[in-house]
């Protein structure tokens, strides 16, 4: 079924550097809640000790105050990454006030309500002040509480010596190297997508949710018990129907298109510049406080929730879709992690393993335009394996064709063994195909999954979701208090801090033009 994955493996085997591949770059993005001992959301503010959270590059927030990300740098190793993960997240327990902890999994526990989830607060400058606005909007146009799933994100990008090389085995000849560099990477993007149902199944670890997430709104979850949510054979549910949709961008027709680069970001365009009736009741500024960005399909880019982005790195204050524009894609982004419970990096080394090969697979597999018919159904096959993807007898919707999940990612995992073998070529270990082994095991032992480990423990111990998070959180604290970071790296996270908020203070005190110029001016780029 891939062959031509495994004549393009040849062809690199071949190319006549061995070390072609060895300075791709990694890095991890996480997100954890910051709660009190009891689980509740942390109202306290972000800690100074921590820097600015607009500009620290290693530790910053996302959505809420409490919403801490942590950033590695990219790295050519996958040890780097996760010593770097480990050694952010321990600096940050030695930080932590009045007994918080860090939220152990993807659902957050307990909500009380939109008001019990403070928006991120970047300080007073111009560009401080549109990300808290843009988040504000968020919340009026989704409800708070959408915005406090936490997730990671896993960051990809080929070296690029890689691009010349892949350009003449694919006898490429008409294309500058940069759009083919683009092209390349939206085949992939294509291809995470089409088969992007498989990292729910494999590492999926929401199968339950706090009901207190639903504030009472009718649900088709069943009952754990008298406080949890769940499903039988759900995976994700934060990737399911409960997490956060783009819905009135799919009820007016405006969805990415990820032909190609320039489509991209036309149809991202569009939703920035698309006026959208409901969003114009809510006011964009309200006796004299910004209640959103604009009233558009999309106040901005990163509004649009994708499994996957193209990413390019911006300079100043840049638009995303304008950065790559004028130089490519530069990496990618997949999106779709929950937040490994069993894990106190919330990641391992394994994921990270078997993610980059299915990273370069999806990149050497062949990467079809996607259809509508074929939008629908990779849309549908998100869901179905998000609410029910461990049901032996669950069929998805191949080329318009059901086949038996288990059957495709048999498939599927098959494909990329000659994946593994390349990037585990000149080692002496087999780290890659051990990876990828093991998910095998999980599609024949689906008990073997996450979310199903997770559910088994909490009928074994008899606990609900709060309290199998709380005790998992509890035990990652126990973890982190118990690691002494060396001098040099309390050194260097103190560095980043202090640079942080000496930058946040510099930037506030060189902005000139009031808020309003500054969003004018923002949204005029092109």
């Amino acid at each position: 079924m891939f062959k031509l994955v495994d004549l393009k493996v040849n062809q690199l085997l071949n190319c006549g550097d061995r070390g072609l591949l060895n300075k791709r770059l990694i890095g991890v993005e996480k997100e954890s809640l910051r709660v009190s001992p009891e689980g509740g959301i942390s109202q306290l503010a972000h800690p100074v000790s921590l820097g600015a959270a607009l500009t620290n590059p290693y530790i910053t927030t996302d959505y809420s105050e409490a919403l801490l990300e942590f950033i590695t740098p990219p790295s050519q190793h996958i040890e780097s990454v996760l010593e770097f993960l480990r050694d952010s997240q321990a600096y940050v327990y030695q930080k932590l006030q009045n007994d918080e902890i860090l939220w152990a999994t993807s659902m957050p526990c307990v909500v009380a309500g939109d008001k019990s989830i403070p928006i991120a607060d970047y300080g007073r400058s111009n560009a401080g002040q549109m990300k808290s606005i843009y988040r504000l909007g968020l919340g009026h146009r989704y409800g708070r509480v959408m915005q406090v799933i936490a997730g990671v994100h896993f960051n990809y990008s080929l070296p690029q010596a890689f691009w010349p090389v892949y350009k003449d085995i694919l006898q490429e000849t008409e294309q500058s190297l940069s759009d083919f560099q683009s092209d390349q990477y939206f085949a992939m993007l294509r291809n995470l997508q089409r088969y992007g149902w498989l990292i729910p199944y494999l590492f999926g670890a929401s199968p339950a949710v706090c009901k207190s997430f639903l504030g009472g709104a009718e649900t088709n979850l069943q009952d754990f018990d008298e406080n949890t949510y769940y499903e039988p054979y759900a995976t994700s549910l934060r990737m399911g129907d409960i997490g956060y949709q783009n819905n009135k961008e799919n009820e007016r027709g405006v969805k990415a298109c990820y032909r190609n680069l320039d489509s991209y970001i036309k149809t991202l365009q569009c939703a920035i510049e698309t006026p959208y009736e409901d969003y114009e009741k809510i006011g964009i500024k309200v006796d004299g406080k910004y209640k959103q960005l604009n009233a558009n399909l999309l106040q901005i880019e990163n509004e649009y929730y994708s499994t996957v982005r193209p990413k390019q790195i911006l300079q100043g204050n840049e638009k995303p879709i304008m950065a790559l524009q004028r130089r490519g894609v530069q990496y990618v982004e997949l999106r779709s992690l929950d937040v490994n419970a069993f894990d106190p990096l919330g990641i391992n080394e394994t994921q990270l393993r078997f993610i980059e090969v299915f990273m370069l697979f999806c990149l050497l597999a062949e990467g079809e335009q996607i259809c509508f018919s074929e939008r629908e159904e990779i849309d549908k096959n998100e869901l179905d394996v998000a609410h029910k993807g461990r049901d032996p007898e669950l069929k998805l919707s191949r080329n318009s064709s059901p086949v038996l999940l288990k059957n495709w990612a048999k498939d599927l995992l098959s494909g990329m063994q000659s994946v593994a073998e390349l990037l585990d070529r000149d080692k002496d270990a087999t780290p890659y195909q051990n990876a990828l082994n093991l998910q095998m095991e999980k599609v024949l032992h689906s008990d073997l999954t996450p979310s199903a480990r997770m559910l088994d423990e909490m009928r074994e111990t008899k606990e609900g979701f709060y309290y199998f998070a709380k005790r998992m959180s509890q035990k990652h604290n126990q973890y982190f208090t118990k690691l002494k970071l060396s001098r040099e790296k309390e050194a260097f996270f103190d560095k980043a801090a202090a640079d942080s908020l000496f930058k946040q203070a510099s930037i506030e005190a060189a902005d000139k033009q009031s808020l309003d110029d500054y969003l004018t001016d923002y949204f005029k780029q092109r």
